[in-house]
């Protein structure tokens, strides 16, 4: 593990750019910035387009370690290269940002109010890239629907248990139960989940190190323990489907949680901008990110 890295994960201000989006939802970001479905005729052009997109972000003269942690990757995002080196050498070397991979599968279908992740037969040949390319952690994702005691548990254990894999690794596992924002007991689907990760927390071993990634919370500051917790590198928190706007208000009431936000961040941006126009949306949200981060 970099420890320059984890000293700025720790304690530097700003937040977190969540650039995963994968095969799933690869054509909805595209869409989102202006580039329709006819632009691309199979898989392999749609990732060259949606790598471009993510290029134009990270090379961007807002986007740097000034204001932004570190950058969740998409396994072919890692992959690639931007401007000559590898993706995550980039991030880190000329953009003082810390590299984080996208390791999960997918969902599976709802069953008892949530929706567990895929089974990861690859998960420790992945990890060994990650470790080659400098990746520092990774995120994986579940999703809570339902208030639903056994559900939130299952998911805390599965998301825990290959947390375990993950830091065996050497790298920080982003743990990330996602709270639907339109779960019909929101706030009782948190403190259910608040209750089975302070569970697990308390159960680690001294020295392992996690990051939360959770759905911003209906009771202010409901995470706040998390946030002083030895074994919590950081809090982050996804944008979940709120506008940016939504988001920041949110974040300004959860002291000590930054943002991770992947639509809240992009919103705006557009393939048919010029360089300028491009430049001056993403560092106008990047600042409102941040300072909504720093509360």
């Amino acid at each position: 593990m970099n420890e320059e890295q984890l000293k700025k994960m720790k304690s530097n201000p700003g937040f977190v750019a969540a650039l995963d989006q994968s095969g799933g939802s690869t054509p909805h970001a595209l869409e989102l910035y202006g580039v329709a479905a006819d632009a691309w005729s199979n898989e392999e052009e749609m990732f060259d387009l949606v790598h471009q997109m993510r290029t134009r972000v990270i090379t961007s003269p807002g986007f740097t370690g000034e204001r932004i942690l570190g950058a969740i990757l998409f396994e072919g995002t890692m992959n690639r290269e931007i401007e000559g080196q590898p993706t995550a050498d980039y991030l880190w070397g000329v953009k003082n940002v810390v590299p984080f991979l996208k390791v999960d599968k997918g969902l599976k279908p709802e069953e008892d109010g949530v929706q567990m992740m895929k089974p990861m037969p690859q998960l420790a040949e992945l990890l060994q890239r990650a470790n080659a390319k400098n990746i520092f952690g990774t995120k994986m994702r579940s999703v809570i629907k339902q208030a639903s005691e056994s559900g939130i548990t299952a998911i805390v254990d599965q998301q825990f248990e290959v947390g375990e894999q993950i830091i065996a690794a050497g790298l920080v596992p982003i743990i990330e139960p996602e709270v639907d924002i339109h779960c019909p007991e929101k706030a009782k689907a948190e403190d259910l989940l608040k209750a089975a990760i302070s569970a697990k927390l308390a159960a680690l071993d001294e020295g392992k190190l996690v990051m939360l990634k959770l759905t911003l919370p209906e009771k202010a500051d409901l995470y706040a323990d998390f946030v002083k917790h030895p074994a919590v590198v950081r809090v982050v928190a996804l944008s979940g489907g709120y506008s940016q706007e939504e988001a920041d208000v949110k974040l300004r009431a959860n002291h000590g949680v930054v943002a991770s936000f992947s639509r809240a961040l992009l919103e705006g941006l557009s393939a048919k901008q010029t360089d300028e126009e491009f430049n001056a949306m993403l560092d106008a949200s990047i600042q409102k990110i941040y300072d909504a981060s720093i509360t």
